[in-house]
């Protein structure tokens, strides 16, 4: 009997290192997007569906225009005086689709919040990007790295990190809880085996 509690403890043993390795398994598969990127930021007039259908149009025709340019490009600067070039374009875009001149085009230090998705961290913070806002630009947003040129709807819809920091938490706290939970047993295997 003493062996088959033995046998089933090390078998619990060995599952929860397994589950612990799967987890760190994939939070070292995480990719840091690069500081040295230049992203595109659009901020929709408000959430009415209408205001976010627009937005959408936007973000369809100035990303395939942008990535036109900067696809072949290996060097941020020559992205950069690229982009600084075609601003009037962006804008004249821009006002094709709305109709309007009401928007900003602007190139600059643009905030953003923190954002995963699938194995991509966006690091929050300020960064080198354009922002079009479109009217009061108080709906919901749309952002992706235009150079290197990672722009893809998926993409552009990843999580942003500071939604879930409380399910970060609850899930440090029941990563700290297996540690003391194997901890616990290897200890109690020790002293029931006799080892020091």
């Amino acid at each position: 009997m003493r062996y088959i509690i033995v046998g089933l403890l090390i078998i619990v043993m060995i599952q929860v290192v397994f589950t612990e390795s799967a987890a760190q398994q994939e939070e070292s598969d995480y990719v840091v997007i690069p500081d040295e990127a230049i992203r595109l930021r659009i901020l929709a007039d408000s959430n009415e569906e209408e205001a976010q259908a627009l937005k959408d149009q936007v973000r369809d025709e100035v990303n395939e225009q942008i990535t036109e340019w900067v696809e072949e490009l290996t060097s941020i600067e020559v992205a950069r005086e690229t982009i600084i070039e075609n601003l009037p374009k962006i804008e004249d875009t821009v006002s094709s689709i709305t109709g309007d001149d009401d928007f900003t085009v602007e190139f600059g230090e643009v905030k953003f919040p923190d954002k995963v998705y699938d194995r991509f961290v966006y690091p929050g913070g300020e960064y080198e990007a354009i922002l079009i806002t479109l009217g009061e630009g108080e709906g919901d947003n749309w952002w992706c790295v235009l150079f290197p040129p990672l722009c893809f709807v998926e993409f552009s819809d990843g999580t942003t990190v500071l939604e879930h920091d409380d399910d970060e938490e609850v899930e440090l706290e029941k990563d700290e809880e297996e540690a003391e939970v194997s901890f616990f047993l290897w200890e109690w295997l020790k002293k029931l085996l006799g080892i020091s």
